[in-house]
């Protein structure tokens, strides 16, 4: 037994992995390697080896155990048997401990008789779907439709993975229970542990003539299509809930939500922060130096705006409800508008003259530049 893998390695999972990554990692792989779905060679070993992974991660007291001490910690005869253990040290109650001998007897030996009916219904995994939107559509909200692909119930069978016309029965092996009781030699001596049912793989039904469509899985991989209502504010990283768009259930059991998560382009004229908008607003300097009223555009569209006579570069403008709506909350955020003074590059004769004349105007003789050689050669 020395060749045994990693259990978390088995599953395809890290050892931080949440008992829902876990039972998903299990359904995946245990549906490739059902030997009455894949005849491969040693698809059936893979199979019980996914099993018995599945049924240590799935037990939070064996999980611990496994934790902790590895392959001794779940099967005593790994190892040499107790000396694998440290002589059994550390096994008292208090902080960082198992709690009494009694618990880390059951944990350590199977038991867990609290354990869930494996026939009962149970809902199917949650999905989650990357919707990317244009700004403009992220600030009015807009209505998509998307298309992924998820397990539904199998139409020919109803879910029940039988063949029309036959029913599951209860398994002959566990009589519905999902777990036998096997004889195991420990340290302590003789005693009884439970595992997964090999004949039912733990749920409690056998199925002797398997559905033509879903091979006894009760479910099929299809196309799924629906409409999503994208409400106005949203922003990158938010989501929404479709209840029932996610996976089939078992046993019957409801569809699993999908988790619509937003992905917001950016704009080429406007930045956002939540409801607030900014804008930057390029002015003439002359604009700036006598004042004009000048047209803005916004996210509803141009609006006019005052500009007083002396407006320094810089200088922030408020327009208030020209922002993006709320998301929590009612009407509309506000736009920033900055502005930025405009240096022309290319001067008419016309155009210096005047400069010069206001320069002598305003006590300032600047030292002008002649364009040489070098800048010539740059521009072209």
């Amino acid at each position: 037994m020395a060749d045994k893998r990693d259990y978390y390695e088995v599953l395809g999972v890290s050892k931080g992995a949440t008992e829902q990554e876990i039972k998903k990692a299990y359904r995946k792989l245990s549906k490739q390697y059902h030997p009455d779905i894949n005849k491969e060679a040693g698809a059936e070993d893979k199979f019980k080896e996914i099993s018995e992974a599945y049924e240590i991660l799935s037990d939070p007291q064996k999980k611990a155990a496994y934790d902790q001490y590895g392959f001794s910690g779940t099967d005593p005869n790994y190892g040499g048997g107790a000396g694998g253990f440290g002589g059994f040290s550390g096994f008292g109650g208090g902080a960082g401990g198992f709690g009494g001998f009694e618990d880390i007897f059951e944990s350590f030996f199977g038991g867990g008789g609290g354990r869930s009916n494996p026939s009962a219904p149970r809902q199917g995994d949650d999905l989650q779907y990357r919707l990317n939107l244009k700004f403009e559509e992220a600030i009015f909200g807009t209505e998509k439709k998307i298309k992924y692909r998820r397990q539904a119930q199998c139409y020919t069978c109803n879910g029940s993975g039988a063949k029309p016309g036959t029913q599951p029965q209860t398994c002959s092996k566990c009589h519905g229970q999902g777990r036998i009781q096997v004889a195991r030699d420990t340290p302590l001596g003789r005693v009884m542990t439970q595992q997964v049912c090999d004949v039912c793989r733990g749920t409690g039904k056998e199925i002797k003539e398997f559905c033509p469509t879903c091979h006894g899985s009760g479910h099929e991989q299809k196309e799924h299509e629906l409409k999503v209502t994208v409400p106005a504010g949203v922003e990158t990283g938010q989501q929404i809930r479709l209840s029932g768009q996610g996976e089939a259930g078992e046993n019957g059991g409801s569809y699993g939500d999908l988790y619509v998560v937003f992905q917001v382009d950016e704009s080429r004229e406007f930045k956002r922060d939540g409801s607030e908008i900014y804008y930057e607003l390029p002015l003439e300097f002359v604009q700036a130096a006598l004042g004009d009223d000048v047209e803005v555009p916004t996210v509803h569209g141009q609006v006019k705006l005052k500009i007083p006579a002396g407006t320094q570069t810089g200088t922030n403008f408020r327009l208030r409800g020209k922002g993006a709506p709320k998301l929590r909350g009612s009407g509309n955020g506000d736009q920033h508008v900055r502005v930025k003074l405009k240096t022309p590059k290319h001067l008419n004769e016309e155009q210096r003259q005047a400069l010069r004349a206001f320069a002598v105007a305003s006590g300032v003789t600047p030292t002008e530049h002649k364009e040489g050689f070098f800048d010539k050669f740059m521009k072209k």
